[in-house]
């Protein structure tokens, strides 16, 4: 019977052995968890046996329980590289749908050649769909989805606004009331490739539906000024857009600004619109040029306030971020920046009931109970961050102590069985 007993202890030392191990042989792998073997003693009675004279029948594994503490971060140059501060893990998924959600600390993420965010073992980041402000839409586990990055950002913009203010010099002179001009044998004509026949000019690009580039020059021309017989300072404007000049929908043509004598500007007041420049194989061009309430004559020289444009190209991606709530922004080489999702973190109400499958990988079972869908920072989970990792919680030090106390259990029970055979040698081999 003790041969029995010690062959348990045997066991129950090589399976405690073999945790052991594994946590050594996972001391560096990224997200791992340690293990410890937990055993329980047999108690073999019946309902008639003394309670004060029951022998044990050894030992048995009762359970190899993870320890889910929190490992040291690590910096990485990656910034899809991300560990999880705090409760929760990553959800990954089978880009086809094929195979069932896991759940990992590994936040060990790359790009594939299909641009998703993907996993050592090729599963796909989820993520919650977002607004355009990164609000999260849905924590539905059915409506998280795979992160994937956009090569593009969209749709090319026209332009359809120019918003310009700018301060225009009062000392500048009246262009039609030059000497060089002559009503009948020398009358004033605008004419960009002329620069006697204007006073300022500036520039800035503006996109058609296709997203295309085209130069948009606005010219300046003073055509009276309140130092003389006029009452106010009035200039001309010329938009000229890939060499057109355009014409304006309603109003003066060309376009005129009038300033009263503090330098303010009285009219106009609102943007004004423009006639539509064709545009070969696209939509016409529709502009409208706002000079604002921050354009001034003043003594000052010409300079631009501010000067902006709603349209842009199609950009290329430039770079992705994500913050520590776990919202992932890309930025695009037209100055675009979309929200692209918000990573999904789970947590479970019995950790230990969730099955291990490799890699630092788990799956849900009946012990560990549905998961618990959270959002980085609040719902119980940790944040997230980026540039980093988590390493294993193995402590190596206490490894090897526990490696020396498995080997000595082992050999105790082995000297165990050792001295029952001997003890049972004796006996058989006793003589009348």
């Amino acid at each position: 019977m003790a041969m029995y007993t010690s062959l348990t202890g045997l066991n129950a030392a090589q399976t405690d052995l073999s945790t052991t191990s594994n946590n050594i042989a996972n001391v560096g792998t990224i997200g791992f968890k340690r293990s410890r073997a937990e055993f329980g003693d047999i108690i073999s009675s019946s309902a008639l046996q003394s309670a004060g004279r029951v022998a044990g029948s050894g030992t048995a594994l009762k359970t190899i329980k993870q320890q889910f503490t929190q490992g040291a971060i690590q910096s990485s140059l990656n910034v899809m590289d991300m560990s999880i501060m705090g409760e929760g893990f990553f959800m990954v998924k089978s880009t086809s749908g094929t195979t069932d959600m896991s759940f990992t600390r590994n936040g060990s993420f790359s790009v594939n050649s299909d641009r998703f965010v993907v996993d050592s073992g090729g599963q796909a980041l989820q993520v919650y769909p977002v607004n355009d402000s990164g609000t999260v839409i849905s924590t539905s586990i059915s409506d998280t989805r795979a992160l994937r990055l956009p090569l593009t950002s969209g749709q090319p913009r026209a332009t359809t606004g120019i918003n310009l203010a700018l301060n225009l010099p009062s000392d500048a002179e009246v262009i039609p009331n030059n000497p060089i001009y002559d009503p009948v044998t020398n009358p004033y004509t605008f004419n960009p490739d002329s620069p006697t026949t204007y006073n300022k000019m500036t520039s800035t690009t503006v996109y058609d539906s296709l997203g295309n580039p085209l130069a948009a020059e606005i010219y300046y021309v003073r055509t009276s000024s309140s130092n003389s017989a006029a009452t106010t300072n009035d200039w001309n404007v010329h938009l000229i857009v890939d060499g057109t000049e355009l014409t304006p929908s309603s109003g003066a043509s060309p376009m005129q600004l009038s300033f009263d004598t503090n330098g303010q500007l009285v009219t106009p007041t609102t943007g004004i619109g423009f006639n539509p420049l064709p545009i070969p194989g696209g939509d016409p061009l529709t502009v409208s040029l706002d000079h604002g309430t921050a354009t001034t004559q003043y003594s000052d020289p010409f300079s631009i306030i501010s000067f902006t444009q709603d349209g842009f190209p199609s950009g290329r991606l430039d770079s992705v971020t994500v913050d520590s709530d776990g919202v992932v922004r890309a930025s695009f080489t037209n100055g675009e920046t979309q929200a692209l999702g918000k990573v999904a973190v789970a947590s479970f109400a019995n950790l230990n009931g969730l099955k291990q499958t490799g890699d630092a990988h788990y799956t849900a079972t009946g012990l560990s109970g549905a998961p618990i869908l959270g959002e980085a920072g609040s719902s119980g989970v940790g944040t997230i961050r980026s540039g980093s990792l988590e390493q294993s919680n193995v402590d190596i030090t206490e490894e090897l102590v526990n490696l020396i106390t498995a080997q000595r259990n082992f050999q105790a029970n082995a000297k165990a069985i050792e001295t029952d055979s001997t003890m049972t040698s004796a006996i058989i081999n006793i003589r009348s």
